[in-house]
């Protein structure tokens, strides 16, 4: 089968639209198709707050087409939180009021949204201070690859004040108009630093084998299930490979990702967001299914795929030879057809082409914009 540069096989394109567009409903959330903008750092909100070129910025995509848009990451309010004051906050008056603009534009554009609450814990770069006068946090004060503790280990109060203000943002989420929430669970931040054993060392309660590990995370879940309307979506977002350890596993077998998953999903997730760098590549020897396929096997919930997903050009050459057509989108296709996971989250071809999807949607896959890593710099 010939694969044309721009993403699409032929006769694929008229495919790609039907399966694509098919709504979906997340809890009381109808989204109107099943392309989701991933979240993607971008530190353009000064002092936290997010301006007009924000607001733009999502709005333009809902408006091409994007059916749900997570938001980059928003700092929860905690001390500890993150160290960028360029880098949104969901907490303080100015910054929920920016916030509350932007989603009130993506509504305008016909598209659906939700924060992606944050929380960075000690991946914050050594020497580099937080907002305030605070120590970088996790279960074991590691950083990812050291042997000592360089941050502190937090202590029960800690937890709680952690878990009230992820809480917090939820309940801000749902009143200024959003219409869900992403926990951020994955590559290396907070959540995930106790999630892996390679960063949580603890020998209390929040600490020892998967489900103990899995503790903290599932009474966030929990508490902001608590702090939001029953038919408000929770997405979990979470991932195996960590920023600075791609080879980390937070599960070497299905039966130890069904001991993470499943006490997340009784706390309440709704959906979750199972992050990998390559969306085709099988997850455990013995099956083709990918991180997300097996999430909805062993959870029955909702998922989310993501992982390279539309990109073309010199940022995949590196991929090349590991079993993907990657200039087709008929893969993907094949896998949503029978129903490994409901929605595809796309990253870096979105940032790169802002009517990524109106184009995939539309039949128009040779109007498509192939990923430039200088480029995007300066892209809204």
């Amino acid at each position: 089968m010939t694969v044309t540069a721009s993403g699409s096989a032929p006769g694929s394109a008229s495919r790609a639209a039907s399966i694509l567009s098919r709504p979906v409903t997340l809890n009381g959330l109808t989204v109107p198709n099943r392309i989701v903008m991933a979240p993607m750092t971008r530190m353009f909100s000064p002092d936290g707050i997010p301006g007009e070129d924000v607001l733009s910025y999502y709005a333009r995509r809902a408006a091409a087409g994007v059916g749900l848009i997570v938001t980059e990451g928003t700092y929860v309010g905690h001390e500890s939180a993150g160290e960028s004051s360029r880098v949104p906050r969901f907490h303080g008056e100015e910054q929920l009021a920016g916030w509350a603009r932007v989603a009130e534009a993506v509504h305008a554009a016909g598209g659906t949204i939700v924060p992606q609450l944050w929380h960075i814990g000690m991946v914050r770069k050594p020497g580099r201070p937080p907002f305030a006068d605070a120590p970088p946090v996790g279960p074991s004060g590691l950083r990812i690859g050291e042997s000592e503790a360089t941050g502190k280990a937090m202590s029960q109060q800690d937890l709680d004040d952690v878990i009230g203000a992820f809480a917090e943002a939820a309940a801000a989420a749902e009143r200024i108009g959003f219409d869900g929430v992403e926990l951020h669970g994955a590559h290396g931040y907070l959540l995930d630093q106790f999630l892996w054993a390679g960063t949580n060392r603890r020998t209390d309660a929040y600490g020892g084998d998967p489900v103990a590990r899995t503790k903290f995370a599932a009474e966030i879940v929990a508490a902001v299930r608590a702090a939001v309307s029953p038919e408000f979506p929770v997405i979990f977002r979470y991932s195996q490979w960590k920023q600075e350890a791609y080879d980390a596993r937070l599960a070497e077998t299905p039966e130890e990702l069904e001991a993470i998953l499943t006490p997340l999903a009784a706390a309440g997730v709704d959906v979750f967001h199972a992050s990998t760098r390559r969306y085709w590549l099988p997850e455990f020897e013995g099956s083709d299914l990918n991180l997300a396929g097996w999430t909805k096997k062993l959870t029955g919930k909702q998922v989310i795929t993501v992982g390279s997903v539309g990109l073309d050009g010199d940022f995949i050459k590196a991929f090349q030879g590991e079993g993907a057509a990657l200039g087709s989108l008929d893969n993907l296709l094949d896998r949503l057809e029978r129903d490994e996971f409901d929605l595809v989250a796309v990253g870096r071809a979105l940032l790169q082409d802002p009517e990524w999807a109106a184009k995939v949607l539309g039949d128009r896959f040779d109007e498509l914009k192939p990923y430039d890593a200088e480029a995007v710099k300066t892209l809204s």
